[in-house]
């Protein structure tokens, strides 16, 4: 049973600390713009730039 004094409090406070870093994120905007994340995977104009980058050193 002691060792619920030392693992309740643990717990409690990892759980705000989590709540905390998720209400920083929100704060920081790390949510806004979902679509635009998954479109810029998908794109392709970071390889055509390191082609020509390559073609010009050549």
């Amino acid at each position: 049973m002691s060792v619920l004094l030392y693992l309740v409090p643990a717990a409690l406070s990892l759980g705000l600390l989590g709540l905390a870093a998720f209400l920083w994120s929100l704060r920081a905007g790390q949510y806004d713009d979902l679509e635009g994340a998954a479109v810029r995977v998908l794109s392709d104009d970071d390889l055509h730039e390191d082609i020509s980058d390559r073609n010009r050193h050549e």
